[in-house]
């Protein structure tokens, strides 16, 4: 299994944490999207050219949450990570689309105002990030530890990407106690969390100098 990743990006993340919770391992290629040689090289499997592309036995997928859910279906040990029952996939789903549309949109909007425009970020901006965020603490709130269920699913894993996203960027959560024990709990449950994130950190601070 082959994986165009880099550890800088939060779709690339989600993909390395729900495989690690899983236990799979991939020939990892850690690549620079943004150079043409390297865009060349990945659209030959993925017209998109973007990361994560995951490759298996011929087999390509694009886009974080076709990946996770395809490595939960065929590798998964039980359907927890991302359950069959109708109504508890619903909701798992529900989230997912919430992370694709609204939470990570917010959040990568706001990183790249700051780290990319080098300005402020307008007050659109921030209104659309608090209230993406106080979304994402009802949903703690609700359902309890988790975001889906009452267990960890892959809708905890792919939204903890996102809201790293904003730690990297000294956001302050403060006022979301919910998310920030959620926070805790998810990368609880996730093998080698400490070091995955020591690593993200590094590679986080060296991409960014180079901006």
């Amino acid at each position: 299994m082959d994986l165009y990743y880099n550890i800088v990006s939060p779709p690339c993340q989600s993909v390395m944490l729900v495989a690690k919770k899983l236990g799979v391992t991939f020939n990892v290629k850690e690549v620079n999207p943004h150079v043409a040689a390297v865009r060349e090289e990945i659209s030959r499997y993925n017209p998109q050219h973007t990361i994560p592309t995951f490759i298996e036995d011929g087999h390509v997928i694009w886009e974080s949450y076709a990946i996770a859910i395809y490595l939960v279906e065929k590798y998964g040990k039980d359907d927890a990570l991302y359950p069959k029952d109708a109504k508890v996939r619903s909701v798992v789903n529900q989230r997912l689309f919430f992370d694709n549309g609204v939470m990570f949109p917010s959040a990568i909007a706001y990183a790249n105002c700051l780290l990319k425009q080098k300005q402020q970020p307008t007050q659109e901006l921030l209104d659309k990030l608090k209230k993406a965020l106080g979304l994402l603490e009802s949903f703690v709130k609700e359902r309890g530890s988790f975001v889906a269920a009452a267990h960890l699913t892959i809708a905890d894993i792919c939204l903890l990407s996102s809201v790293t996203l904003l730690a990297g960027v000294k956001y302050d959560l403060e006022a979301y106690p919910a998310i920030k024990a959620w926070v805790a709990k998810v990368t609880g449950e996730l093998p080698d969390y400490a070091a995955f994130r020591k690593e993200l950190e590094e590679k986080s601070l060296a991409y960014i100098a180079t901006l």
